[in-house]
């Protein structure tokens, strides 16, 4: 395990290294200048070029990459071309929205999916066991940002139990109006997610109820839920694990669609005003962030694989089971 360990936390860090390189090649392709939200209409060339000077983009690509990995070695993101506000400390301000945005909806997800699939699975040949397949099926095909509309026309416009947008400026200070702010938000975004986890977790739970050790324990005077509870849960859990870690990965990088149609301040928004400006360090560091997010869920996922499943860890050390 500890050979598996320095294994996988090296593929971490070379995967984040590769993708460092990736991130800033691909910005410096892209067309418009990032001088040019420094400077006012009609800037001339010179005004321009004091600009580029002042933000390094004038320096060789070469220079500028290693100054940025410097930065990131030492734990800086480096600081915005527009505002000249650390980036790392905008990331981390914009973070708690986005982060208890992603939890709360996969949270609420994982609620809803993991006994309504199994039901789904238990119930199949019933008329009800089939409606929760086809309304799984029929929630895979609708677009988050239209849902998210439609919940804003339901329940804040309409109703007006909840607000339509927005968060408030003291943040997580009044708690109680900073969960109402994200209750639409998380709905939108854990109903679209557990969707696409019923299918798993009802595939999961049919390959169980069908499997010879689940009889075997059942002839031998186990319950079902006994069973269940001592030989199923475990086995139909590994392989959702692994799709757990792609839905988590994918909802915080979703989370920029949501948080645009609700006027959230996470880093969707950041990343946006990042874009619209050129300001490369926001691109830059919301993005590599990002990716470090979703490399360090994906390891958490695997490991965790490895320690419910006795014949992962088998495989890891080279015997069989």
């Amino acid at each position: 395990m500890a050979r598996y360990l320095l294994r996988r936390l090296a593929f971490l860090v070379v995967s984040l290294a590769l993708a460092s390189v990736v991130l800033f090649t691909l910005l410096r392709l892209l067309p418009g200048d990032p001088a040019n939200a420094l400077t006012a209409v009609g800037a001339s060339p010179e005004q321009i070029a004091a600009a580029r000077h002042s933000i390094g983009s004038d320096r060789p690509l070469p220079e500028q990459f290693t100054h940025w990995i410097g930065q990131l070695a030492s734990g800086d993101l480096g600081t915005s071309f527009v505002s000249s506000l650390p980036v790392g400390s905008e990331i981390g301000a914009r973070l708690d929205v986005t982060v208890p945005l992603t939890l709360g909806a996969f949270v609420l997800a994982l609620l809803i999916a993991v006994p309504t699939g199994f039901v789904a699975a238990y119930k199949r040949r019933t008329w009800y066991g089939a409606l929760l397949n086809g309304v799984s099926q029929l929630g895979i095909a609708i677009p988050v940002f239209w849902l998210g509309m439609i919940l804003i026309q339901v329940f804040a416009l309409n109703a007006g139990w909840l607000p339509s947008g927005g968060f408030p400026q003291e943040g997580w200070g009044d708690p109680a109006e900073a969960v109402r702010a994200l209750a639409l938000p998380v709905v939108t975004i854990a109903l679209v997610m557990s969707a696409s986890l019923i299918r798993y977790v009802r595939s999961a739970a049919l390959d169980v109820l069908g499997s010879d050790y689940l009889r075997t324990s059942r002839a031998l005077g186990s319950s079902f839920g006994r069973a269940m509870w001592r030989h199923g849960l475990r086995n139909a859990a590994v392989p959702v694990i692994s799709i757990l870690g792609i839905e988590l990965a994918s909802t915080l990088l979703g989370a920029v669609v949501v948080e645009s149609v609700y006027a959230l301040p996470g880093l969707g928004s950041l990343l946006a005003t990042g874009i619209s400006q050129h300001d490369y360090p926001y691109i830059q560091g919301v993005l590599f962030v990002s990716t470090l997010a979703v490399l360090l869920i994906g390891f958490v996922a695997d490991l965790v694989q490895r320690i419910i499943d006795p014949r992962l860890r088998g495989r890891l050390s080279g015997g069989t089971r």
